[in-house]
Parts: C-alpha cells; structure tokens; sequence
C-alpha cells in the first residue's frame, strides 16, 4: 500500500503498530527497519522522500524546539 500511494502522489506512513513484517513470514526488527525498506523502495521509483522538518510542515506538526520535553 506504501508503494501505490507513493506512485498516486499520496503520503506515506509505516510502523510497527501497522505491521509485525518486514517481508512475507519475516519479523520486522524495528520501526526503523521499516522505515528504511519503504524510504529505499519510493526512492528506487524516483519519488523524493520529505526530510523531518519537511514533514513537520506538511502535518503541521510542532518541531522539538516547540514542545516542553
């Protein structure tokens, strides 16, 4: 699903609350396992993956700087 909505010009969002797998049958290690194989894949298709604050923008999310952690 990742990959078709990469290719429709849509968002993408992967972790392990949405899926146990990395592969067919194969535990994923961690999100950043994930996060990888998807980000490696879009690229391969020739879309460009948004960097943190790129993201942050387009969720209209606070950064770091604006949160009292």
């Amino acid at each position: 699903m990742a990959t078709t909505a990469s290719q429709m010009g849509g968002h993408v969002r992967v972790g392990l609350e949405d899926s146990l797998f990395i592969s067919r049958g194969e535990l994923a290690e961690s999100n950043a396992q994930q996060v990888a194989k998807v980000r490696r894949v879009v690229e391969e298709l020739g879309c460009q993956v948004a960097s943190p604050n790129e993201a942050r923008a387009i969720l209209d999310l606070k950064g770091g700087d604006r949160v009292n952690f």
